[in-house]
């Protein structure tokens, strides 16, 4: 990697309802991506189902939430975006500098 690597922060809210198979697979697959986007992951984080304080859709009042640290380029999470852009089990995508 190059020296313009820093290290992100990235909070997922997934969206788990009507899917069958455990949320590992979903944590599993984002780290996948990550790697394939030239990352190096090195904390992966699942939170847990939180009920949100504010319900802006009453079908969805709680979400599991999942927490990723990596190191990689600004442009990981540009790439980590339009990958997950259509997949519905992806409610939310927060990246930050850690």
């Amino acid at each position: 990697m190059s020296d313009h690597t820093q290290t992100y922060k990235a909070t997922f809210l997934l969206d788990t309802r009507g899917y069958e198979q455990p949320v590992e697979t979903i944590i599993t697959k984002l780290g996948d991506i990550l790697k394939a986007a030239g990352a190096d992951v090195q904390k992966v984080d699942n939170l847990g189902s939180k009920s949100f304080v504010r319900v802006a859709d009453r079908r969805f009042p709680s979400g599991t939430f999942v927490q990723i640290t990596y190191k990689g380029l600004s442009s990981v999470a540009s790439t980590l975006r339009e990958k997950l852009r259509l997949d519905k089990t992806i409610n939310r995508i927060l990246v930050q500098k850690a």
